[in-house]
């Protein structure tokens, strides 16, 4: 769910060159697909269909509702073939065959994308018929659906590239070469009749989980989004965090952190968000002394915190909640306070930054004061919460983003200036749909891969030999699994990513005790991880092209400042009290688990975060880092390092927090003590 292009900014983004500023645009194409620009009759055609898409969603979310219940609810299959249909036209009209074809439509491609939509009219058609034929389909379902596979998987390689795709096609032929597999990868085999049946016939291939949620979830937030975009509320959200945080030696680092946070939650695009963002601070922070690599790692941190962050959070969001049959609502709960902390070292480690680099004092005025800018503009505020609001009231996710989109639409024309006028609002509704492009192709092909998995059993294989290498131990599979997914995570979007490894990956972890939302959530912040890691680390490369800093350094200063996404997962899985994290209160125990585990993680992350800067009260000495990671490491995982003691000198340990916490003072108190430097920091 992105933004697909570079939206108007708080302000110019003076100090930053064009040529920087179209740099970083090609790393949202790289993430988000690289749109044809269309005027003309193309242009109005494309429009009218995706504005046609989105109303038609917006239909299908509030048909049979109050006050709605006149109108027919359309049902679960037509409904996901009718918004693969959509996503197929659009995503031929608008992405071309390669960039040589750019920003004109060719004759193909309307080719191509009527033969999707017709192919999708037959499978509607067919009816309860076509879906009774799964295990025998006609030569004819047979041959259609082939043929809507290459199409699909043309449609992903337009939007996300090659690697979905061949990933897909990998599994097809996993299916279908199965007994010629060596052990314990063999199985029987399946013919494409076999294949198509599953795939294309039944909910539990391409039209299966990932689309149900495509269809009736992330096309909402996408809409939701727009609909953000076009009232001003990320330019509002930019400006108060400038107001908020200025007039201060380290408000330009403040100033990033606290409007990744509010752009970004409704955002959930890590990219945009970076780049939004860094388009304007970037000369702010350079004022105020930032290094360059220090400033992107900062801002790449930022963009990946939209992707964590309620109330929107990425589109695999909601498929954790599709694959554990939970409320979305309960997903944003379970985010809650992981985001917190992330956030909260973050601002800790902007802190040390102002020590290091000796920042200086920045104006961030943009003309409003504080007081002016909430009273003018803070009804954003109310758009951003409702959706959280309308489901804690009782309303259903899609209901909840239905009426958030109404309200948002209606708070609008509060102000003239944010007013969503007809003109707008067809601009709005064209760029809801189109923006789901991206996450619509993934989640269908990733449907290929979930209905291979399902039909081989690849899944329970695959946990089976992940458990037997790390010999039964739970630490060892964690390991295994985050690399499992981190690598994954190199090649595909998140959101395929996560569903890959949902289904090969967790089924590991649960057989060895951990409970499913802790597995479920582990792979979740793993596959998120994927956006700051090379070769496709795309948030530190745009951010870098921003700054004009170095792409692999800076990614390595964003492996710095996105440390807490690293470690408190594992909390998640290998600490008793770690589902405290997740709001969920642990077996045998009550919330004050929650609120310790709390606090100790916390505690935990701030010492890790002082080691990696270097600084604490001032610079840290080689010793010192060592003390401060070594506190870290007792407070973040006590229970892990207790049992791993306990084992070597056979006695119960249970105060290695308390240890923890009395070095990270020992330290402390050492620096205190201690003349403070003369100089700054270099690095």
């Amino acid at each position: 769910m992105g933004e697909g292009a570079i939206p108007k900014l708080a302000g110019d983004p003076q100090g930053i060159s064009e040529e920087a500023l179209k740099k970083a645009e090609e790393f949202i194409e790289a993430d988000e697909g690289a749109l044809n620009r269309l005027s003309g009759v193309a242009g109005n055609v494309t429009t009218m269909i995706a504005v046609v898409m989105s109303l038609f969603h917006l239909y299908c979310a509030i048909a049979g509702a109050w006050p709605f219940g006149w109108a027919p609810i359309v049902p679960t299959q037509p409904l996901r073939y009718a918004h693969v249909a959509f996503v197929l036209v659009l995503s031929f009209l608008l992405f071309p065959m390669s960039m040589r074809f750019r920003n004109r439509i060719r004759w193909w491609d309307v080719v191509l994308g009527v033969a999707g939509a017709a192919i999708l009219i037959y499978a509607i058609e067919g009816g309860d018929d076509f879906t009774d034929r799964a295990t025998m389909p006609t030569q004819l379902d047979t041959w259609l659906g082939a043929i809507f596979m290459l199409l699909l998987l043309e449609a992903t390689r337009r939007t996300t590239g090659w690697i979905v795709p061949v990933v897909a096609v990998a599994f097809l032929a996993y299916a279908y070469f199965g007994p010629y597999l060596p052990q314990p990868w063999t199985h029987r085999g399946f013919d494409v009749g076999q294949i198509v049946g599953q795939l294309f016939i039944t909910l539990e291939g391409i039209f299966g989980v990932p689309v149900d949620v495509s269809s009736s979830l992330i096309i909402l937030f996408t809409i939701y989004g727009a609909f953000l975009q076009h009232s001003g509320a990320g330019k509002f959200f930019i400006d108060f965090s400038m107001a908020l945080m200025g007039n201060k030696a380290n408000s330009a680092g403040r100033t990033v952190v606290l409007s990744s946070f509010l752009l970004g939650g409704p955002s959930g695009s890590g990219v945009a968000t970076t780049v939004t963002i860094g388009a304007v601070a970037w000369p702010m922070m350079e004022r105020a002394g930032f290094e360059r690599n220090a400033a992107g790692g900062l801002l790449a941190a930022g963009g990946l915190g939209a992707i964590i962050s309620p109330p929107v959070l990425g589109a695999a969001a909601f498929l954790i909640a599709e694959f554990l049959k939970i409320s979305y609502l309960d997903v944003i709960w379970m985010a809650t306070i992981p985001t917190l902390l992330y956030y909260l070292a973050l601002l800790f480690m902007v802190e040390l930054d102002a020590k290091r680099f000796q920042a200086q004092m920045v104006d961030t005025s943009q003309g409003l004061t504080l007081w002016q800018l909430t009273r003018r503009y803070g009804f954003h505020f109310i758009s951003l919460i409702s959706i959280v609001i309308f489901m804690l009231w009782g309303y259903s996710p899609t209901l909840a983003v239905f009426w958030s989109i109404v309200l948002t639409f209606g708070l609008s024309f509060l102000s003239r200036e944010t007013a969503i006028t007809p003109k707008r609002l067809v601009k709005t509704l064209s760029d809801g749909s189109i923006q789901v492009l991206t996450a619509a192709t993934t989640c269908a092909t990733a449907g290929i891969i979930v209905g291979v998995v399902t039909l081989t059993g690849l899944g329970l294989k695959f946990s089976s030999i992940v458990i037997d290498y790390a010999g039964g131990n739970l630490l060892l599979t964690a390991i295994y699994t985050a690399l499992i997914v981190w690598i994954v995570g190199l090649a595909v979007p998140v959101t395929a990513s996560y569903i890959i490894c949902a289904v090969i990956a967790a089924p590991a972890m649960t057989k060895l005790g951990v409970p499913d939302i802790a597995a479920h959530m582990f792979i979740f912040y793993y596959a998120v991880l994927s956006e700051v890691s090379p070769p496709t680390a795309l948030s530190p490369f745009a951010a870098a092209a921003i700054t004009n800093g170095d792409p692999y350094k800076t990614t390595l200063q964003a492996w710095k400042y996105t440390l807490p996404a690293f470690l408190v997962p594992f909390v998640f899985v290998l600490d008793p009290q770690g589902l405290g994290l997740l709001l969920k209160i642990p077996k045998d125990g009550s919330w004050i688990d929650i609120v310790e585990i709390t606090v100790k993680t916390a505690l935990g992350l701030a010492a890790l975060a002082a080691a990696a800067q270097g600084w604490a009260l001032q610079r840290t000495t080689l010793w010192e880092r060592a003390l401060l990671t070594l506190s870290g490491l007792l407070l973040v995982f006590p229970s892990l390092i207790e049992a791993v003691l306990e084992a070597i000198v056979g006695r119960d340990l249970s105060y290695t927090a308390a240890f923890g916490l009395l070095i990270a003072a020992l330290v402390l108190v050492k620096q205190h003590m201690q003349a403070p430097p003369k100089a700054a920091a270099s690095g």
